[in-house]
């Protein structure tokens, strides 16, 4: 009797999928695994598949829609690491919860008004949707089992900073000694420190223009004169620096906020710059393990570690909770911070050192990354794909986890956020990314905030408002 019951779920199941109207699209951009998580995502928002009810095997949703077992697989771990799929030891995966569906879009083509909080489209944001709860709850409780501190390591906890020497080896090609490395509070609060440490007010201090505010705000804050310094395709213009600027801050893996990457022969051009001039240059690597298309360049830092800071966060890969970081400089350079951390008495938060050091224990935090890398791929390409039907145009590299669309105008900017805003979607424009009078206008386009099921609604949107100013 046992036998025959499962004999006809078994089959219950196999009809029940073969109903169900699941396709891929080979023409489009979108990976086959990205699209096979969308329609199944899809089938649960319509209440197709219910929460509680298995899914067919790898193997036979393959044969069904005609890919490789391999994309399915890799479909499933995408929904499981989203935490809508839950596997269970030789029964199967069952479906665990269902996303939330994205409100409809009114028929006409007249502006939507929309309730409650909007799908935020800004840039700068992590993806907490794949981070896998268990582990952020394994290393939270594994870090509270630490008895409390007593004393304050100023340059940071000892196990954080040989897992960061770890990360920065294995992911960013960075080899660093422990004295080289200090702990921080995030790439903004290592910016002001440093210029509190190292220069002195009034100094001068080139920044990209557009570039990233809150950097413009530390340094400004610890007294310095701020110098905007045009970009270009290829980053920071080197040829615009002027001579008496006494540290040059610049993002050259996925510039902020134009997405574009500095490439070799602009790298040594700001090396001999440096070396020219004795500049110090402060190198924010905000997103740096975010890159899809090809291996990174060498990092500032590998190519002139005696004139360069490296500046990492955990604030784009893992979350802002932690609210802890990282910079790599010369002893000379992390001795001047740490004594003037001992007169301020200031210091980054050890909980979220503590927890690092728990999900780089064991692999979570490179399983997280692996993860991430694939997830944000795909969350590119959604939106992508809804800008190119819409002959849209989009610049910045395949890294990070924002695009831009350019647009010709402040007027135009405005047109399109003031739009969006009305059909429920929060843009972000490159205006406000400006020192001193905005010269170039577009939209920067974030794609790690939205739950993935609200991701491409929201895209869609977002195009047709683009496409209309």
């Amino acid at each position: 009797m046992a036998n025959s019951d499962q004999f006809r779920k078994a089959n219950f199941v196999t009809d029940r999928w073969a109903e169900l109207p699941l396709t891929v699209d080979r023409t489009l951009a979108v990976p086959l695994a990205a699209q096979v998580a969308a329609e199944l995502r899809d089938a649960a928002v319509s209440g197709r598949i219910r929460v509680g009810e298995r899914l067919p095997s790898s193997r036979t949703l393959a044969t069904r829609l005609g890919v490789s077992r391999t994309v399915v697989t890799a479909a499933y771990d995408q929904l499981h690491a989203e935490g809508w799929v839950s596997g269970r030891t030789g029964s199967g995966t069952y479906l665990a919860a269902a996303p939330t569906a994205a409100p409809p879009q009114p028929a006409d083509t007249g502006p939507a008004t929309r309730t409650g909080d909007l799908v935020d489209l800004r840039s700068g944001t992590p993806c907490v949707e794949l981070l896998d709860p268990a582990a952020w709850r394994r290393a939270w409780r594994a870090a509270g089992h630490r008895m409390p501190l007593v004393y304050k390591e100023r340059r940071g906890e000892p196990a954080y900073l040989a897992a960061v020497a770890e990360h920065l080896l294995r992911h960013r090609g960075l080899s660093a000694a422990n004295h080289t490395v200090l702990a921080t509070s995030g790439t903004s609060s290592a910016a002001g420190e440093l210029a509190a440490a190292l220069l002195r007010p009034g100094d001068r201090v080139a920044i990209e223009n557009p570039g990233y505010q809150r950097a413009v705000g530390a340094f400004r804050a610890a007294g310095m004169r701020v110098v905007p310094v045009p970009v270009d395709e290829q980053g920071l213009r080197v040829d615009r620096i002027p001579p008496d600027v006494r540290a040059v801050y610049c993002t050259p893996a996925h510039q902020f906020p134009l997405g574009c990457r500095m490439p070799a022969a602009r790298r040594i051009e700001l090396i001999d710059f440096a070396r020219r001039t004795g500049a110090l240059i402060v190198e924010d690597d905000y997103d740096g393990e975010l890159r899809y298309d090809t291996a990174p360049l060498p990092l500032l830092a590998t190519l002139a570690p005696d004139l360069v800071v490296h500046l990492g966060t955990t604030s784009k890969i893992l979350s802002t909770t932690l609210g802890v970081g990282w910079l790599v400089a010369a002893p000379a350079i992390t001795d001047a911070v740490v004594a003037h951390r001992e007169t301020t008495g200031t210091l980054p938060a050890p909980a979220g050192q503590q927890v690092v050091v728990e999900l780089s224990r064991g692999g979570d935090l490179s399983r997280h990354l692996r993860r991430l890398r694939r997830g944000m791929a795909d969350r590119r390409a959604t939106v992508v794909t809804e800008l190119r039907r819409r002959h849209l145009p989009v610049q910045g590299d395949h890294a990070g986890s924002h695009l831009v669309v350019p647009l010709p105008s402040p007027a135009a900017e405005q047109r399109a956020i003031e739009s969006a805003r009305s059909r429920g979607i929060h843009l972000d424009g490159l205006a406000r990314h400006h020192i001193g009078t905005p010269s170039t206008f577009g939209i920067a386009i974030g794609y790690a905030t939205p739950a993935h099921a609200d991701l491409g609604p929201a895209a869609a949107v977002t195009a047709d408002c683009l496409a209309g100013v």
